[in-house]
Formats: structure tokens, sequence, C-alpha cells
């Protein structure tokens, strides 16, 4: 399937999990991947070798999309490398959950600063790279922005704003043909689910529950990043789409 041969496509946080998948998937449809990392170095690697292994074509570049300057100097190699882009995937993102009580300006930064800011800085400088054919932006949501679980409110609010987002910036960029959709997860099982403990407790009980019966995988997002990314998504932009299996917490 070669349904995105020649298209540059950068997916931020591709080092693990569901940002590793949408990469693998980008490039087994075609697509040169930038994968970009903040600081596992190795897991980028890994998903570089991964690609190259089945034919793709990929490079790691790193840089912390919470931080402007390495925001802009990611794009920077990106149109020293390749002059141009054509697919960007706002998949960085951090998330934490907690009371109230909890709630501290630092945490509320922390997670607006790369979830929200940074997602809207990497979208200012792929404009500058589209070219005059467009381009597609896809905005890895949440569930939770419309969900909206008890002790998430500082996350939950990030991804709301997330969707906001997308469907203000298709209205702006949709005359430049760049089409921008939000992707949006339920509980997929990845290292950082796990590491939450999410996995065996209530919530993961009652997504095994839903009409399809399991929590998803990496990939199950993967394949719908490429469907949006590719032009059998031509006539689709300013979307929230959700997979989480039905499920709908």
């Amino acid at each position: 399937m070669s349904t995105l041969a020649d298209k540059i496509a950068l997916v931020t946080g591709a080092s693990k999990g569901i940002g590793a998948s949408i990469a693998r998937k980008l490039a087994a449809a075609g697509a040169t991947v930038v994968v970009n990392y903040a600081s596992s170095k190795a897991g980028a690697d890994k998903t570089v070798a991964d690609i190259t292994h089945a034919g793709g074509k990929a490079i790691a570049v790193q840089g912390d999309f919470s931080k402007p300057a390495e925001i802009e100097a990611t794009f920077a190699a990106i149109k020293k490398q390749y002059g141009r882009l054509d697919i960007l995937v706002n998949n960085a993102g951090v998330y934490a959950f907690g009371a109230i009580e909890a709630v501290e300006p630092e945490e509320f930064h922390r997670q607006f600063n790369l979830n929200v800011l940074g997602l809207l800085l990497s979208t200012k400088e792929f404009v500058k790279l589209a070219g005059p054919e467009g381009g597609s932006v896809i905005n890895i949501g949440s569930l939770v922005a419309t969900s909206a679980p008890a002790y998430g409110s500082v996350y939950s609010a990030t991804k709301g704003a997330v969707d906001s987002i997308t469907t203000s910036l298709s209205k702006e960029l949709g005359p430049r043909k760049i089409r921008v959709n939000s992707l949006n997860p339920g509980l997929v099982e990845t290292e950082g689910t796990a590491s939450m403990g999410v996995l065996e407790g209530e919530l993961s009980e009652a997504a095994k529950k839903g009409p399809l019966g399991r929590i998803g995988q990496p990939d199950d997002i993967g394949k719908v990043a490429v469907f949006l990314a590719s032009d059998d998504a031509g006539w689709v932009t300013g979307q929230h789409l959700i997979a989480a299996g039905g499920f709908t917490m």
C-alpha cells in the first residue's frame, strides 16, 4: 500500500506507544517519516529501525515540544533535510490525574505547555513548510475531552482545547488546502497506561464491556491516522474522530 507515497510526515512524541505506531503505519503507507522525540533517543532509534527494516524511510530528530526554541529547531532541521512537510501528527503529550486539592500552577503549565501551546506552535511551523497542494494535520486528542472523568480536570481541559483548536484551525487553514482533524483514542494499551495501573483496574474492565469487547492497541490508532493523512480523507476536516471501540465512559 502506497497511499502516502512521496509524502513527508512528522510525528511528534514517536519514540513509543501510539506515536511510534503512527510513525510505523505512515511509513508502511509510503511516507518518509520524521520520528520526533524529547528525551528517549533509544526509543526513537528503535522506531526508525523498525521502519527501515520493513523497507520504509525514517529519521529521528530530537526536540522537546514544550519548548518553543526546540520546536523551531526541529522544523528547521526538516526544512534543511526535505524542504517541505506534508503531514503533521501532533502526538506529543503529558498527563496526570489527581484531586482538585493537588492542582498546582506548575503542573497546569506542564500539561498546557506541551498539549496545547506546543501543538499550536508546531502547527504554526508546519504551515510554513506546507506546499501549495496543502497537507494534513492530525491532532492526537483523547476521549477525555468529552467524557471528562473525575480527577482529570487539567488533562481533560487540555484535550478539550485540542478539539476546539482543531475546529478553529480547520476553518482558518481550509483555504490553504490544509485539513485539520483530531483523533481521540479511548483506553489504549501502552507503556504509559501500563505504568498508571489502569490496564488492570475498573476502567479497563469497563472498556472490555464496550461494544468491541477489548481495550485498544496502538496499531488501532495508527491505522486511523493513515486514513486521515491520506487523500482518502480529502473531504474530511474539522472532525473529532473518536477511536475507542464504542466505549464512551
